[in-house]
């Protein structure tokens, strides 16, 4: 027998609730999806993370970025297997709610907002420094640009969710093209000294490439997450996959 949970309005039964919020299914195929979880990350790859060389150097960073990306793994495995037993809209709401009820899937949901409202915020003031930084249009206020990215991109997205992501998957193609077209130009200059070119300090632990010492990983860790940051988004779509089990 179904456990019974208070709704919004009333009371009734988990599935009652969740099959009055269904959205349309067979919209994203698994290659959408897998845009999508590109275009969730990608943007952290090409800033974010290198603030953290400031708070434990190149040492201090790669520790931290191993050591999320293990965190990372674990999780995206366990969305995989609740998204696909359970595909719907809400994603990690959902999950907290069917497990820990209406207050659990609350503050789990208002977390999750607070993460996609911060997050695009974040990415479109990085997108107005590239085109402060390059001089693009007469552009000297950021401002412009957020606004612009925002029109755009809620406009794309009130097209319905079969054309968003084949937009998305589209910029994410092209994004990815100008990563690695920056890796292969980064490594056209490298120079190994620069790994370890930060004065060593006399903090617990500190070496040319922990200059911060091991205090220098635990501050690091904000930065490393955005190599993988909002990846945990893509259960957000596995309602409208066409096959949630395989796909997502």
């Amino acid at each position: 027998m179904a456990e019974q949970v208070d709704a919004t309005s009333g009371s009734g039964t988990r599935s009652d609730y969740l099959a009055q919020r269904q959205l349309r299914a067979g919209s994203a195929s698994w290659v959408l999806l897998a845009g999508l979880g590109v275009a969730y990350v990608i943007s952290g790859d090409y800033a974010g993370w290198h603030f953290g060389l400031a708070q434990g150097g190149w040492g201090g960073l790669a520790i931290a970025a191993v050591l999320m990306a293990v965190m990372y793994t674990c999780m995206v495995l366990g969305l995989a297997e609740m998204s696909s037993a359970l595909p719907a809209a809400g994603g990690g709401y959902t999950f907290a709610r069917v497990a820990m009820g209406p207050w659990g899937g609350f503050a789990t949901g208002a977390a999750i907002l607070l993460e996609y409202a911060v997050a695009p915020a974040a990415i479109a003031t990085f997108i107005g420094g590239y085109v402060e930084s390059l001089g693009l249009f007469g552009i000297t206020d950021g401002w412009w640009v957020y606004l612009v990215c925002y029109v755009v991109f809620v406009g794309i997205h009130l097209l319905g969710v079969g054309e968003a992501l084949k937009a998305t998957f589209v910029i994410a193609a092209i994004a990815l093209v100008g990563l690695i077209l920056f890796a292969v130009g980064g490594i056209m200059s490298f120079d190994a000294a620069n790994l370890t070119d930060i004065p060593v300090t006399d903090a617990a632990g500190a070496s040319p490439l922990l200059p911060f010492g091991l205090v220098g990983v635990w501050a690091s860790f904000p930065f490393a997450i955005w190599f993988f940051l909002a990846v945990e988004g893509v259960p957000l779509a596995a309602e409208e996959a066409r096959d949630p089990v395989r796909a997502v």
